[in-house]
């Protein structure tokens, strides 16, 4: 081996060198800037997770009020259901009394009765007494 081999072989150890010194600074350039990146998504997702967090609250409270709103209205709506139904059957029973008043005042009979009002019919028992003659009529009237 000569002083030429020498000195090939010296540039050949000074070109690792020089390869080993950049990549040194390239990857201490590197890391912090991949330790920031990977600070920035760690941070992406939390405030990912935090958005979908107040959707899924927000969607959850809407939910609920729709909830609450539906068990307010459903009795009102039965409770105006059923008013509908008394009414008509409070003035079907004015209207028959009205008539059998009228009917009693000019026939001089006696007209006795009661009617019991459920959810789902109307009970009537009438009595009418025109002199000798009885009349016993016992019904249930059942609602549309």
């Amino acid at each position: 081996t000569g002083p030429e081999d020498v000195v090939i072989s010296n540039e050949l150890q000074a070109i690792k060198i020089q390869a080993w010194w950049r990549g040194t600074l390239v990857r201490r350039t590197l890391l912090p800037a991949a330790l920031r990146a990977c600070v920035i998504q760690y941070w992406g997702k939390q405030k990912l997770a935090e958005l979908l967090e107040k959707k899924r609250r927000a969607m959850l409270q809407y939910y609920a009020r729709e909830k609450w709103a539906v068990v307010r209205l459903q009795p009102w709506v039965r409770m105006w259901g059923v008013r509908v139904r008394y009414c008509r059957l409070l003035h079907a029973v004015r209207i028959i009394q009205v008539y059998w008043r009228w009917h009693n005042c000019h026939t001089r009979g006696i007209f006795r009765g009661s009617y019991e009002l459920t959810a789902s019919q109307l009970g009537l028992e009438l009595e009418i007494f025109l002199g000798s003659h009885i009349c016993r009529i016992t019904d249930w009237i059942p609602f549309p």
